[in-house]
C-alpha cells in the first residue's frame, strides 16, 4: 500500500489570467486548459469508483486499504476543487467546456455497470495521468512563460497523480478484475480521453481565434510529436500498461518524490493517513 498526504496548495486562484496563460502560445494555453476541463467530472468518477470499489470488497480487504482510498479521494478532491477554479476564469473568457458535457453523460450511461468496470477504467486512466504527469516534471519547459502560481499548480498535481498511481491498479486486482477486462478498458480508455482532448482543444482554439494559424500547429507538433514529446515520448510507458506482470510501481516516480520535497512551502499537509 501508499501512503499518501492530502495537502492544501498554497496559490491564488482567485486573480484571472489570460486566455493564452501559457506563455502568450495558443497550442499549449488551448491543449492545457482542455485538460483542465476534463478534470473535475473525471476526478468525481474516480472518487465515486474507488468508494464503490472499496464497499464491494469483503471486509477483512478492505482494511488495509481504507487509509489510501481516503487519501487518493482526498487528494482527487483538491483536485477536483482547484481546477474547477481554473476553469471557472475559462468560462468567464467565452470558453464552452463541451467535453465536461460529454463526459458526463458517458458516465451516467454507464453508471449500471459492475463495479470492477469503473475501477478498470479509473486504473486505466490513472495511468494515462502518471504517465503524462512524469513527462510534465520531466519537461517544466511546456509550461515555459505561464504564471508561477498556474506552474505551480500544473506540477503539483502532476507530481500527486505520479504520488497515487496504483491505488485504483491495487483495487482492481482485489476485486479480482480479469486481465482480459483491465486491457479492454486501457484501450477503450486511451482512445476516448486522446479524442475528447483533442476535441476540446480545437474548440479552445476556435474560440481563441488561433485555429488556422501555422504557428499553432507548428506549437502542436513540438508539445506533442516531437522525438519527446508528450505523445510519442511516452508510447513505451504507455505500453508497459498491457504487460501481463505490469504494476503501477514499477514506473520510476522519483521526479514526484523530489518536487514534493523540493516545494514543501508551496503546500501545507492536511492529512495524511497511517
Amino acid at each position: 500500500m501508499t501512503d499518501l498526504v492530502v495537502r492544501k496548495l498554497l496559490i491564488d486562484l482567485a486573480t484571472p489570467f489570460p486566455a493564452r496563460w501559457n506563455g502568450g502560445d495558443a497550442f499549449r494555453s488551448a491543449y492545457f486548459s482542455a485538460l483542465s476541463m476534463s478534470f473535475p467530472v473525471g476526478e468525481q468518477y474516480f472518487i465515486d469508483s474507488v468508494r464503490a470499489g472499496i464497499k464491494a470488497l469483503p471486509q477483512q480487504a478492505q482494511e488495509p486499504m481504507r487509509s489510501e482510498v481516503q487519501n487518493f479521494v482526498g487528494q482527487e478532491a483538491t483536485h477536483r476543487r482547484i481546477h474547477g477554479l481554473f476553469n471557472g476564469h475559462l468560462t468567464n473568457m467565452g470558453f464552452v467546456n463541451a467535453l465536461e458535457v460529454r463526459a458526463a453523460k458517458r458516465v451516467r450511461a454507464n453508471a449500471h455497470r459492475d463495479v470492477r468496470v469503473h475501477v478498470g477504467a479509473t486504473a486505466a486512466t490513472e495511468h494515462l495521468t502518471a504517465v503524462f504527469a512524469d513527462w510534465m516534471l520531466r519537461h517544466p519547459e511546456a509550461l515555459e512563460g505561464a504564471e508561477p502560481r498556474l506552474q505551480t499548480l500544473w506540477l503539483w498535481h502532476s507530481a500527486e497523480e505520479s504520488e497515487h498511481r496504483s491505488t485504483a491498479f491495487d483495487m482492481y486486482q482485489a476485486l479480482q478484475g480479469n486481465e482480459r477486462w483491465r486491457l479492454r478498458l486501457f484501450r477503450y480508455i486511451t482512445i476516448t480521453f486522446l479524442a475528447d482532448v483533442t476535441r476540446q482543444t480545437i474548440r479552445n482554439l476556435w474560440h481563441d481565434g488561433s485555429l488556422f494559424q501555422l504557428s499553432t500547429w507548428h506549437s502542436a507538433w513540438k508539445l506533442l510529436m516531437s522525438r519527446d514529446g508528450m505523445l510519442r515520448g511516452n508510447y513505451a510507458p504507455w505500453k508497459a500498461y498491457t504487460a501481463p506482470d505490469f504494476h503501477p510501481r514499477q514506473q520510476d516516480a522519483h521526479l514526484s518524490e523530489q518536487w514534493l520535497r523540493q516545494n514543501q512551502d508551496k503546500f501545507t499537509p492536511v492529512w495524511q493517513g497511517t
